[in-house]
């Protein structure tokens, strides 16, 4: 996987703890099994980060240019470790595991707080909604954990964004843009799934709202089988590593169709998401072997998108409880 992309090499560590949190909270007997496996990911991802440093689970471009922020950190990664630790935390927590969120949970927030349109760097200079959503279902985690009341913040985050980062002719969110909130990327789906599903954390109504606009945008079905657009038929992108080689067309997208699946998943759309596993069955060529699916067409990162699409529901409902 790092041969491909270091992102996704990190990215499938996040999806995979968060659908073994997910299945422990699904099926106390199995909580300790799927610990083992969590605690070793995460472990792991944090060591090569202290050992490597910022550029590790990094594209390599981000050496092109000094990061805005001091010390130099990027919220993809600290965003998506915080968010391992508060969900291992909801599984079953620990003080050794608290501290270890505080220490990420604290760059985050001093980070986004910082950014002009609240939100911190991925790379330098270059803000991704989706991991700035990520950083916020990370705080929330810790709010729902240690009773701090963060929801202010959060507030003023969705305000900001339905100001500055919101695109006007479809109404959704930007995937990408400057420090300052100058837009680089519109609305792309290999990003925007991920963050409505990131956003019904904080403020399910604008959640929702995004993810209608987004079906109606983006995600489509032909008889029977779902897929979804990388952008919307208003504006136009080129295909990077995230969209995946676009289908001619049908203007399917990988990427998006992949996290659609979690989209559908997580805003309770069972039509789509019935339509978009029939594509998987039908295109992605599924292997069945011993009671085990993986699809040859996936890889570490789609797997684990795929997993944690059919199983996710249980840790967002229970971080979603004010205590």
């Amino acid at each position: 996987m790092r041969q491909a992309n270091a992102e996704w090499d990190f990215m499938g560590r996040t999806f995979l703890v968060l659908a073994l949190a997910n299945m422990a909270l699904r099926e106390p007997a199995e909580k300790a099994r799927h610990l083992e496996i969590i605690d070793r990911i995460i472990d792991e991802t944090i060591r090569l980060d202290d050992e490597h440093g910022v550029h590790f689970f990094l594209m390599p471009y981000s050496r092109s240019k000094p990061f805005l922020a001091s010390p130099p950190r990027s919220l993809f990664v600290d965003g998506e470790i915080a968010l391992m630790i508060g969900a291992r935390r909801v599984v079953q927590d620990d003080p050794g595991h608290r501290a270890r969120l505080g220490r990420y949970t604290r760059q985050v927030l001093a980070q986004m707080q910082a950014g002009p349109v609240l939100s911190a760097e991925s790379y330098p200079d270059e803000c991704w909604t989706f991991c700035n959503t990520v950083g916020l279902a990370a705080l929330r985690t810790e709010d729902f954990l240690d009773g701090s009341d963060r929801s202010a913040f959060f507030a003023a985050w969705v305000k900001t964004a339905r100001a500055r980062l919101v695109e006007p002719k479809t109404g959704l969110l930007v995937s990408s843009y400057r420090h300052d909130g100058t837009w680089l990327d519109g609305p792309e789906g290999s990003s925007l799934w991920m963050s409505l599903h990131n956003l019904l954390t904080v403020d399910p109504e604008f959640a929702r709202d995004q993810y209608r606009r987004a079906r109606h945008e983006i995600g489509r079905t032909m008889l029977g089988f779902g897929y979804a657009r990388e952008w919307p038929p208003s504006s136009t992108g080129e295909m990077d590593v995230d969209s995946g080689p676009i289908v001619p067309l049908l203007e399917a997208s990988p990427g998006s169709s992949g996290l659609a699946l979690l989209g559908a998943s997580a805003f309770g759309d069972d039509a789509y998401f019935a339509s978009l596993t029939a594509s998987l069955e039908l295109g992605a060529f599924p292997a069945r072997q011993r009671g085990a699916l993986r699809y040859r067409a996936s890889n570490q990162v789609g797997d684990a998108v795929i997993l944690y699409s059919a199983v996710q529901g249980p840790l967002w409902r229970t971080v979603a409880v004010r205590r």
